[in-house]
Order: structure tokens, then sequence, then C-alpha cells
């Protein structure tokens, strides 16, 4: 997808846009942002989060998001009460299904887990949940709000297909891949909501694949490390860039116009998503919190011209707690 004809759904993205410069924030909002909703840092705060009567199997699936899945981790907490401890669930469960890749050493071993999950979920819907933390919280949550286990399954299915260390073919089969997993927790958290609804699920679809092509391009350093890359070929060939471009860290021109396209096509899903905006029941809205987070790194990006190795984007943003905080009150996604 050539950056030229994206450039009508984002408009021309280089610094200097005016709106996009970033300000410093006073330190009092800084300690306001983590004392409002950011419980973590102790043992202690976590199980305020879980609340008194809090189990074991609870505050592991707190302390492995807030360690595997911070952004998502802060997203949950935001949740209503009757759903918290549900979204955690969720959010477990796909941590311990991404973990699978970058933990074996050969696919057999992963299809093995991948399989020991599959057989989990279908315990789960017989009452019958293995004695594993993740697993115990999952079907308290499927339990409690009848989730489906369609959307379950198609997070394993999908995550079982990724075990190759092969880069997407094209922009469509990362859509898909974003779809099928990202998406679909979306679909399970609007679930613990109570929202069973046709235009929120068209928000979470697109949500969902511009997460999963934020997390393609955030995660394209490590991945470089590793000596791999996962990045659309179809992209990549229309600007003439092997791999190997990445795996040096080239900044030529051509390596941003991929970058460009890709984080262009991930804000157009947010476009769209917003589109739904008056559409979606208000009280979808805080399943779709991570947009705030998909935003500022959309906008970093833009700041550094497209250089996905820039060191600033591997920083942590200290403010995204305040901001998912406030955003969680303007009732807006």
């Amino acid at each position: 997808m050539a950056a030229s004809t994206l450039v009508s759904a984002w408009g021309p993205l280089r610094p200097g846009v005016p709106g996009l410069c970033r300000c410093r924030q006073p330190r009092g909002l800084w300690a306001h942002a983590w004392r409002l909703p950011e419980p973590a840092g102790s043992g202690r705060s976590v199980a305020a989060v879980s609340g008194p009567g809090a189990s074991g199997t609870d505050r592991y699936c707190l302390e492995l998001l807030r360690k595997r899945d911070y952004e998502g981790y802060l997203c949950s907490l935001l949740l209503p009460a009757e759903s918290r401890s549900s979204a955690f669930a969720l959010r477990a469960f796909n941590v311990e299904l991404a973990q699978v890749k970058d933990s074996v050493s050969e696919k057999t071993i992963g299809l093995m887990r991948m399989q020991f999950w599959k057989k989990t979920v279908d315990d789960i819907y017989c009452d019958s949940p293995p004695h594993q933390p993740v697993a115990i919280e999952l079907w308290k949550a499927v339990k409690r709000h009848n989730l489906t286990k369609r959307w379950l399954m198609k997070i394993i299915d999908e995550r079982e297909k990724n075990l190759d260390d092969k880069a997407y073919r094209n922009i469509q089969e990362l859509e898909n891949y974003a779809e099928n997993t990202q998406s679909s927790l979306l679909y399970l958290t609007l679930e613990t909501l109570g929202i069973k609804d046709l235009h929120a699920d068209h928000a979470a679809s697109h949500i969902g694949k511009a997460q999963g092509i934020v997390t393609c391009l955030r995660a394209t350093p490590y991945h470089g490390s590793r000596r791999r890359v996962f990045l659309p070929m179809d992209i990549c060939m229309l600007h003439g860039v092997s791999q190997e471009d990445f795996l040096r860290k080239s900044q030529d021109k051509n390596v941003r116009d991929v970058v460009y396209d890709m984080a262009s096509q991930a804000h157009l899903h947010l476009k769209h998503a917003r589109s739904f905006h008056k559409s979606v029941p208000v009280k979808a809205f805080p399943a779709f919190l991570q947009t705030v987070a998909l935003e500022d790194y959309l906008k970093k990006i833009q700041q550094v011209d497209f250089d996905i190795f820039h060191p600033s984007l591997q920083q942590k943003n200290t403010l995204l707690p305040l901001s998912l905080y406030i955003q969680s009150w303007r009732k807006r996604y």
C-alpha cells in the first residue's frame, strides 16, 4: 500500500504538524497519575486492586500483566469493578499464548503448549479447569459473563499458526492475524461489560487491527536484535526494502516509507473505529481505552520522522496512567 494512497487518511505525516508538539508536564501531574489509576509497585497495592478476598490465582494474573502487558494492565484497572478481574484473566490468557513463540526452541514444543490451551478451554466449558492460575481465573470469567468460546479458540488458533518465523506476506495477512487475536480479545472484553452491539463490534475490529499493526512496528527493534523481521513483504517490496535493511537499522528514506505506510494504515483503522462513536453504547467505551496508547505511539513515531529505531520510541510513557484516567472520564475512545 503506497504512502501516496494513504496521505489522505492521515495528512502530511512529518514533524512540526500543529497540535502534535509535546509539552513538558509538571512533576505534580506525574505523581497524581500514579496515585490515581496505577496501584502497581508493591504486593500491598496489587492486593488492593484485587480486593480483600482476592485469591492467589487472581494475583498471579495481575502480576503477569503488570510485567508483560503493562498497557493492558492499566486499561483493565479502569474497567468497572464487575468486569475488572475477568479482563485481567482474558489478558493474562493472551499473554500466556503470546509468550509461547519466544519461549520455545522448537515449533513442536510450541504446538504442544497450544494444544494444552485448546484442551484447557474445552475443559473450562465443561466446568473442569486444570489447576493453573490463568485457567482458573478464565473459568471464573466464563462462568460470570457467559463468554463466547469461539473467540477464545480463535486467539489460540491464530497464535498457533503464527509459530512459524515468517514475515507477513502482505498487510492484509497482518490485519487478519490482528483481527483473530487483538479484536477477539476486545470482543470478549465487551462481553464482560455486558455489551453485544454490532457498532461496538465494528469499532473493536478496527481497533484490534490498529493494535496489531502498532505491535508489529513496536516489536521490530526487538525482533531485529534476534535477526527476525516480520514486517509485511508487500510494503517492503513496494519501497525496495530488504529484511537486511531492518537488521542493520537503516535510516534510509525508503525504510522510513515502509514504516510510514504501516503507521498510516493503523491510523486509518483508528479513524474508522471512531466513525462509529455516536452509535457505540457509552458503556462500551472503557473496553477501547487502549486507543490512548496507540495514538501516543503513532504521534511519537511521526515526531521522529518514522525512524522505527529511534531511542525515544523505546522509553515508557510515564504520563500514560494519567492520560488513560482522564480519557476514562471523558467517555470517549
